[in-house]
């Protein structure tokens, strides 16, 4: 059984997550405030955390990047329309996709679907085909799940890891950022794919030397991104 933390000072929005969310069989925790939703983090096994931006005592933002210094567990922001800054913000700090108010239950149900799937296979089971992925100074073992650059550990969000696993797995091969959000996400993009330039921002801050200039992550202007041996 999975269990979500639903994180909203705003009782409807939480009891509105609720009735999406119970008649998949989910385990459901609340909390109110972002402290109460970093404390809850600290003491429980989650696997999913739905967590609002605008909240009292610790804001959305804040309490995300808190949570990636001990955890990589999946956070899907809930944001209004109106808090598209706040939306690049949180990706930024560590959140792996967002939800706009008001909700389309079949849109919450997917998106949470997708970032359960792949934090389950990002689990300690041994796939059938083990291997290990090397470009460069950059490894990828996907038996443990494990990155490393230059043999130094790098932590990386389970949506951040699937992106490079998959860029590593076809060197050279430029994937648009439509083709690239679907095959990740394994959802339509229906214009989201600007979590993709997002994410592969705060992944080359992780593996490159200098991001700004990327020796391994490559934007090919007008098409998309490849991963290169990093000469």
């Amino acid at each position: 059984m999975y269990n979500i933390l639903i994180c909203d000072d705003q009782p409807d929005i939480v009891n509105a997550l609720k009735i999406y969310l119970s008649p998949e069989g989910y385990h459901l925790l609340e909390a109110r405030t972002g402290r109460e939703a970093l404390e809850i983090a600290r003491r429980e096994d989650l696997h999913l955390i739905l967590l609002d931006i605008m909240m009292p005592q610790m804001d959305g933002i804040t309490a995300t990047a808190k949570i990636r210094e001990f955890s990589n567990v999946p956070i899907i922001l809930l944001t209004a329309k109106g808090e598209t800054e706040d939306k690049v913000l949180g990706l930024n700090v560590g959140a792996d996709d967002y939800i706009t108010k008001p909700f389309v239950p079949v849109e919450v149900l997917a998106r949470v679907r997708s970032q359960l799937r792949r934090y389950a296979q990002l689990g300690s089971r041994p796939q059938q085909n083990p291997g290990e992925l090397t470009i460069g100074a950059i490894s990828l073992d996907d038996r443990t799940k494990s990155v490393t650059v230059d043999g130094e550990a790098v932590g990386l969000t389970p949506t951040e890891y699937a992106i490079l696993h998959l860029l590593m797995a076809n060197p050279g091969k430029v994937y648009s950022t439509k083709t690239l959000y679907e095959s990740v996400w394994q959802e339509a993009a229906l214009g989201s794919e600007g979590a993709v330039a997002v994410h592969i921002r705060h992944l080359r801050e992780k593996i490159e030397i200098n991001p700004s200039e990327p020796r391994y992550l490559k934007v090919v202007w007008g098409q998309g991104y490849k991963m290169e041996g990093g000469n």
